[in-house]
């Protein structure tokens, strides 16, 4: 891992990668549904960057695969949640926010959980 980002915990790496991916989403989503000639191209661009700084970010955390797979799940579903309340202005469903609860002690599970 580069010097620089050595002293940064995990968690926050994670949470960058998460913040990426969703709104490099959402952007590409705006783009495709929205615009039309050089804004959507542009707005295209802006979220494959933005997809591409995920999968960097995710790949620097200092976990094994697994574990990061685990936490990032959990941080996605937040995440993503958030942005689609922002950008999109939608509120999660009951089944939503249960499944949701569910995906985070999953993730909880797979990060922390460590068998004696």
């Amino acid at each position: 891992m580069p010097s620089a980002l050595q002293g940064i915990p995990a968690v926050v790496l994670l949470l960058a990668a998460t913040i990426l991916e969703v709104s490099g989403d959402a952007v590409v989503r705006v783009a495709m549904y929205n615009h039309v000639g050089l804004v959507r191209f542009g707005l295209l661009v802006g979220g494959a960057t933005l997809l591409f700084g995920y999968g960097t970010f995710l790949n620097l955390a200092p976990l094994q695969f697994g574990q990061v797979v685990g936490l990032y799940i959990a941080t996605l579903f937040v995440v993503w949640q958030v942005i689609n309340f922002v950008a999109f202005r939608a509120l999660p469903t009951l089944p939503i926010v249960v499944g949701g609860l569910l995906v985070v002690a999953g993730g909880a599970i797979i990060t922390f959980w460590k068998p004696a």
